[in-house]
């Protein structure tokens, strides 16, 4: 409004609301789809009305041919007055996290050899070393860190004078490729956040909740008016008990929230102990900060009800112990007999996707008989269109045969120690609580970085795919930090292919300990979760209309 915005509606078909104003911008990213609805809005618009409406259309974050040459083919490239791109690579969505919101990046880069999502990561990141000055360290794992980090280089020799004279903010970039560790995305998160994802799914740092368990309660109403819109929060860590919360491993939440409720209605007593009227006032200067508090308390003592309604279920309980099985290496190459019951129940594909890709992980592949099974009970009882998402998850490494005869995950499990048999929930010493036993293997290699360093562990980081490197940018003479005793060093670690909230949990964690001595940032080009990951692999076949 202070840039005399009128009305900001989302993109939809049909005639564009009613809005008495001269110019109408469309902000897209660039999508064919998204070009037909645009394209609807256009025609309909009513010529005949005075003044005339001006179209702009800004593509975020690059434009595309494709795109406007559709619209060309529709008849409509030219309304639009203006045809611009707008830059938006890395978008903050926490003081520690940036992500660049593209959910099809993993599906990109691994099946269709697309690398247009690395090349905005690599832009990206230029930004922010424009912004906070040279990283002076890369690190990088895999095929897709390696694009990266050589575009980078690259534009760095292209653009010379890009370079602003900032000390630099991060010592160290280490750029990960999601396909180096396909495991963790699989596993169900069990950190308070990573189980609101899994259970509703947050959508950048929105969640949607069954309004039931928020309707105020009223005396005597006997609950006539529910609400029926789902209750939207939002999540991020500028609300305190979130942020003191969200990290923690979900059986470590409840005395966080009976803790709390204990001081907040002890503090609301005070009242009757306020007797001058300097007192009065000093209650009166708090009451906003209590009352925020409470009705914080209140909505996510509704969500941990929620959530333990399911974690308390048999059917959860079964699925994690087989989920555990698989991570510590138990059974990982025969049928399980868990996956064969739920397929005879039909549950919910991606259940069962998510259990035997993880079976898959676990066990560098599946023998070709275990695998043909799984396939034959999956088609059978969900229907053949499936074969074309089993043949995405093979591509991507998921669902695969073994080819080289040996399992190397029991090897890797034990050298980068994924596997914690004693975890302290309540007072975590080690990443394995987000987990509840598993240690998210690209958090390791991320902590091993720091300390001892990838040398002492070159056998395994051989066994993961892609390559791993080192590459070192030169600082302009006089920015070369020189660290005060006891200052932590700042990493910026970059998942390509998305990352989970429990891996960010985990990083969060690192940044917390007292010897860590690193602090991490995080960017990724995707908040996943294993349902929205296998989701994006698979093919939507829709059925023959006749």
């Amino acid at each position: 409004q202070e840039h005399e915005v009128e009305k900001m509606f989302t993109l939809k078909p049909g005639r564009l609301p009613q809005a008495d104003v001269k110019n109408v911008i469309f902000f897209v990213r660039p999508r064919l789809e998204l070009m037909d609805i645009i394209t609807d809005n256009v025609l309909r618009e009513d010529r005949g009305r005075s003044p005339q409406r001006d179209f702009h259309i800004l593509f975020v974050p690059r434009r595309s041919l494709l795109c406007e040459q559709w619209l060309k083919e529709q008849g409509v490239l030219g309304s639009f007055i203006h045809r611009e791109q707008y830059s938006l690579d890395l978008i903050p969505f926490d003081g520690d996290l940036l992500s660049m919101e593209s959910e099809s990046a993993f599906k990109e880069c691994y099946l269709e050899s697309d690398q247009t999502s690395l090349y905005h990561a690599a832009k990206g990141l230029m930004t922010l070393q424009a912004l906070y000055g040279t990283i002076p360290q890369i690190f990088g794992k895999g095929e897709c860190a390696r694009h990266v980090a050589n575009m980078m280089i690259r534009m760095k020799r292209e653009f010379p004078g890009s370079q602003n004279a900032i000390f630099p903010v991060f010592d160290t970039l280490l750029l990960l490729d999601r396909n180096v560790d396909l495991l963790t995305p699989l596993a169900t998160q069990l950190t308070y956040e990573g189980l609101i994802d899994e259970i509703y799914g947050i959508q950048n740092t929105y969640v949607k909740l069954p309004p039931e368990k928020f309707a105020p309660k009223k005396q005597g109403e006997g609950g006539k008016d529910l609400p029926t819109e789902p209750k939207k929060l939002q999540l991020n860590s500028a609300e305190e008990l979130y942020a003191e919360i969200r990290d923690k491993n979900f059986n470590a939440v409840g005395s966080v929230l009976s803790k709390k409720a204990k001081i907040i209605s002890a503090a609301f007593e005070e009242r009757h102990h306020a007797k001058t009227v300097g007192e009065i006032k000093q209650f009166v200067s708090q009451l906003p900060h209590m009352q925020a508090a409470r009705s914080s308390l209140a909505n996510h003592t509704s969500i941990a009800e929620l959530i333990k309604d399911i974690t308390t279920s048999e059917d959860f309980f079964d699925n994690l112990t087989v989920e555990q099985e698989f991570m510590s290496g138990i059974d990982t190459d025969k049928v399980n007999n868990y996956i064969e019951d739920c397929i005879a129940q039909k549950h919910p594909l991606i259940k069962i996707l998510r259990l035997v890709c993880l079976q898959s992980v676990c066990n560098s592949g599946l023998k070709q008989k275990v695998l043909d099974h799984y396939k034959r009970e999956i088609l059978q009882t969900y229907g053949y269109e499936h074969i074309l998402t089993l043949n995405n998850l093979e591509k991507a490494g998921l669902l695969k045969p073994q080819t080289s005869g040996r399992n190397n995950y029991p090897t890797i499990r034990k050298t980068l120690r994924l596997w914690m048999d004693d975890v302290n929930e309540q007072n975590p010493n080690d990443i394995s609580y987000v987990y509840s036993g598993y240690a998210p293997l690209s958090v390791r290699l991320a902590q091993l970085l720091a300390r001892p360093g990838w040398r002492s562990i070159e056998e395994v980081l051989k066994m993961l795919p892609g390559p791993h490197f080192e590459e070192r940018q030169q600082l302009p003479t006089g920015l070369q930090k020189k660290r005060q005793h006891g200052e932590n060093r700042v990493t910026l670690v970059f998942f390509l292919g998305g990352v989970t909230y429990a891996e960010i949990a985990a990083l969060r964690f690192l940044s917390q300990m007292e010897d860590g001595g690193t602090e991490y940032v995080i960017a990724t080009t995707k908040l996943i979760n294993g349902t929205s990951w296998i989701k994006s692999l698979m093919e939507k076949l829709e059925p023959a209309p006749f």
